[in-house]
């Protein structure tokens, strides 16, 4: 409940004051830019400093004019002056503080910035339009609030605020994203404009000072001149605001000498100082809210507001783009729910974890059978229900996501008549220590039900993998005897980029190998790419993809490893091309599996052909950057594919070790997370020591090596693997 507080607080303060906001952000944008130009305008030479004093410049400024009416110090900190000069006329001026010469007219707002001030502080409408941009400033106040709230449950406690963001979906990382980074900006842009309009509407009373002056008591001997003034000499022009000058010769009459923190008067003749007031709280906020609300003074925080009102426009337009998001994956029956056979129950917090659900859904529809989908807090009573998919997303530490709140209430409320089976599928990251954990926690929950089976292990999908899913589909439909899958191109992930020819140099076969696998070289001359990024190849003109992770080889042409399927459609259209021929695929950038260029380490952990983009990045690795490579197959015949690559490098130092794992070279079967326990004590040093642990491979593999890990870095280091992971210390793709 305490989510959905504020989540629907968040989005609600957004829809309500969005206009509002809109109009703030864009007339802030122009604004922002007024400072900067003024001060560049004038340039440095009219600049306030702590190295000239008020009686320097006085004494300059008597020099060159008849006579003075006042100097003030500006917004900008530039130095201005009111003069009457030997012709008498009146003028108004930027000056050099310690020559008195004029260096600029005074600079007048241009008309747009007139414009974008009058909308932005009253949108025209006068009092009633300052009292909603205020309104607007404070429900933007709100807004920044619960969106603290929301990072702080996403990134699963206050002290992660600042960890790494993972990446859902574009709009969601960079809300997120850039909202930590633009919140203190916000946050005091919305106070003071609150504090500024509480200020217009008398709300926060005005004050004045009154000053206590003996006038009987003032002497006008002994004379001095104003530049010996003690008080003139020990005011700096950067504490200045303004110095008006006296109206007459009359004694009582005196210098009127704004500070930033105080009010002097000062005797015109002797230099006393008749009274002396600091100025309180009220107006010394009033003119730090307009700086800071204004950004006039510094170009460095005229900068900063303008990239808040521009991350301001972001944060509308991403955060309706997720709303509509998530509307559009709304959930649509075609039978009721006491029709099903399959119940399809799916708890997710981005909606991610819909579109998966809502997949399985249209695939058991497409295949003739009666499917119901639902919210986990949609749970009840399902009278023909004969199977239970639960899809289930962790949020914060090992929480249900919003719309699964409920759901272990209802499911001791309502009990199932008949029997059933099911299956749970967990969706999260591992860059989370408890990683599924949600999921787990409903497994445990059915399993109290005495009509259920357990179909199924709880099934663990980690960063929306669509492979994954895809073997998940393939074993559940297995189990209940269906012939169902999934779209083979990705419908949740980005749109690929345009296919281009690559040209094959070398190849060897497929049934050459013992394993079925099978290299080949490609070259293009259209791309730029790197080992670890990921080539999706179109066999025979389909629109369907398959993704295989490159290796650069020594002359930086793509070097793929291919396992070979009885009914693979893009394995054995590969196998059959030949040295000349082409085939079309595009680059998909994949730049969280580059090689790392500054770690002082790094451990490579794959299996099969997922030794690919690991014979580039040691092909290339020319710091020779200290490397292990660990690689399981079937026996040192399945080894023979890579030993000339794996060989060289070792003897170039390009990597450090190799260990290899077979699997059917003797009785007693020995994988790569084997390999990984046994040399728990120096992993957990090379992670101490900043390196960094690099997968690639099978799912299957990944969730082993991964579980390995984690005990190894919870009993060694005392931290979770996640803590690496987001410290970019773990980088993995598996399928």
């Amino acid at each position: 409940m305490i989510l959905s507080f504020w989540r629907y607080s968040h989005l609600a303060l957004a829809v309500s004051s969005f206009i509002f906001i809109l109009i703030a952000s864009l007339t802030g944008i122009i604004l922002a830019v007024e400072p900067v130009s003024n001060q560049l305008e004038v340039g440095l030479a009219s600049e306030a400093t702590s190295e000239v004093s008020l009686a320097q410049t006085l004494a300059a400024l008597s020099n060159r004019y008849d006579e003075v009416l006042s100097v003030a110090v500006d917004e900008n900190d530039l130095v201005k002056a009111t003069v009457i000069d030997e012709n008498g006329d009146f003028s108004e001026f930027y000056i050099n503080p310690l020559t008195g010469e004029k260096t600029a007219d005074l600079i007048e707002s241009a008309p747009i910035y007139q414009f974008a001030t009058n909308l932005h502080r009253s949108l025209f409408l006068k009092s009633i339009g300052r009292f909603f941009v205020g309104l607007a400033s404070l429900l933007l106040f709100f807004i920044s609030v619960s969106g603290i709230a929301l990072i702080i449950r996403r990134q699963q406690g206050i002290k992660r605020f600042f960890a790494r963001v993972l990446r859902d979906n574009f709009f969601q990382y960079y809300h997120v994203y850039l909202g930590r980074l633009s919140l203190i900006p916000i946050v005091i842009i919305t106070l003071t404009g609150v504090y500024l309009s509480l200020l217009r509407f008398e709300v926060i009373p005005a004050t004045s000072l009154s000053h206590d002056v003996d006038y009987e008591n003032i002497q006008a001997e002994p004379k001095l001149a104003t530049a010996d003034f003690p008080i003139f000499n020990d005011i700096k022009l950067d504490e200045l605001r303004t110095l008006e000058f006296p109206f007459s010769d009359d004694v009582e009459d005196y210098y009127l000498v704004s500070l930033q923190s105080k009010e002097v008067l000062v005797n015109q003749f002797t230099g006393e100082v008749l009274s002396e007031l600091k100025y309180p709280f009220v107006d010394i906020a009033s003119r730090w809210s307009i700086d800071l609300h204004t950004g006039r003074g510094s170009i460095f925080w005229s900068v900063i507001l303008g990239l808040a009102s521009i991350s301001t426009l972001f944060f509308i337009y991403s955060g309706f783009a997720m709303t509509l998001r998530r509307r559009a994956s709304r959930i649509k029956n075609k039978y009721k729910k006491n029709q099903a056979k399959y119940i399809i129950l799916v708890g997710s917090e981005s909606g991610s974890t819909i579109r998966f659900a809502t997949i399985l859904h249209q695939q058991l529809l497409a295949a003739g059978q009666k499917s119901y989908l639902a919210e986990m807090n949609r749970y009840s009573e399902f009278k023909k229900m004969e199977h239970l998919i639960v899809f289930a997303a962790t949020y914060g530490v090992g929480e249900p996501p919003a719309n699964a709140k409920k759901f272990e209430k209802r499911f001791t409320k309502f009990s199932s008549k008949n029997p059933y089976s099911f299956s749970v599928v967990g969706f999260g990251s591992l860059a989370y220590s408890n990683f599924c954990q949600y999921a787990f926690d409903v497994d445990k929950l059915l399993q109290t039900d005495s009509k259920a089976h357990r179909m199924l292990e709880p099934y663990t999908i980690n960063n929306r993998s669509w492979e994954a899913f895809n073997q998940w589909v393939n074993q559940w439909g297995e189990h209940v005897g269906l012939d169902i899958s999934v779209p083979q191109e990705n419908p949740i992930t980005q749109k690929r980029k345009k296919k281009q020819s690559f040209e094959v140099i070398e190849k060897t076969e497929a049934c050459d190998s013992p394993d079925d696998t099978f290299t080949v070289t490609l070259k293009t001359d259209s791309f730029k790419f790197q080992s670890g990024d990921l080539l999706a190849v179109y066999p025979n003109d389909e629109t369907h993809e398959r993704l295989y992770s490159i290796g650069l080889n020594n002359r930086g042409e793509i070097l793929l490893s291919i396992k070979r399927h009885s009914q693979g459609l893009c394995s054995n259209y590969i196998n059959d091309l030949k040295v000349g021929e082409k085939l079309q695929a595009s680059i998909v950038k994949n730049r969280d599996f580059h090689f790392p260029k500054r770690a002082r380490k790094v451990l490579m952990i794959s299996t099969g052909t997922g030794i690919a983009p690991f014979l580039g990045m040691m092909n290339h690795n020319h710091k020779k950057i200290e490397t292990e490579l660990m690689w399981g197959g079937r026996n040192e015949a399945s080894f023979e594919l890579y030993k000339e690559v794996i060989e060289g490098n070792l003897s170039r130092g390009y990597l450090s070790k190799y260990a290899p794992a077979y699997s059917r070279a003797q009785a007693e079967k020995l994988y790569v997370q084997h390999l990984v326990k046994r040399d728990a004590e120096q992993i957990a040093a090379l992670l101490k020591a900043k390196g960094v642990i690099m997968i690639c491979g099978s799912i299957a593999m990944q969730k082993e090596v991964t579980a390995t890990l984690d005990i190894i870095c919870r009993k060694a280091n005392k931290k979770p693997l996640s803590y690496y992971q987001n410290k970019g210390q773990l980088k993995m793709d598996c399928y």
